[in-house]
């Protein structure tokens, strides 16, 4: 018998130094992705409020045009909001008749038939951490009833369209 066929070198397993290679590469990895990631959901929560707090502009053009400059519930003088509660804002809601589901808020209104009005979303309950606490605020001329986005967030949160 050939004692060449019968010794068999087969590798049982990884060495500990190939799993240490492999963890150190991991560790770098995550390293670089979760702080990535964590910018991605801030930046997509202030686009999302955005988006939430400028669905209410033709809210506020309709009541201002049917002379309605004060936010409750709705009468024939005082202006509904329409909005629903989202997870990421604080604010109470404006109709006194809609009760929001817990850790909600809705974009605040304010109406002014000789002054600019407003539409504030607040970052809270839900938000990250890098953005709770900050605004975005859509606001309409008297005179000539065009929008403008401002916002306080960071830089690099900063939706395009809302530069202010």
């Amino acid at each position: 018998m050939n004692m060449n066929k019968m010794k068999t070198s087969a590798q049982q397993g990884f060495t500990l130094i190939e799993l240490m290679i492999v963890v150190a590469i991991i560790g770098i990895l995550a390293a670089i992705a979760i702080p990535q990631y964590q910018t991605y959901i801030a930046k997509t929560q202030v686009t999302r409020a955005m988006g939430e707090a400028g669905a209410l502009k033709t809210t506020t053009d309709t009541c201002l045009l049917d002379g309605k400059t004060s936010v409750g519930a709705p009468t024939a003088t005082v202006c509904d909001p329409q909005a629903t509660g989202s997870s990421i804002l604080g604010g109470a809601s404006q109709n006194a008749g809609y009760i929001l589901p817990a850790n909600t808020g809705t974009p605040q209104m304010t109406l002014s038939a000789t002054a600019a009005s407003t539409i504030v979303a607040t970052f809270a309950n839900g938000a990250a951490g890098a953005i709770q606490g900050q605004t975005v605020t859509w606001t309409r001329e008297a005179a000539g009833g065009s929008w403008t986005c401002a916002t306080n967030v960071d830089a690099k949160y900063k939706p395009k369209g809302c530069d202010a």
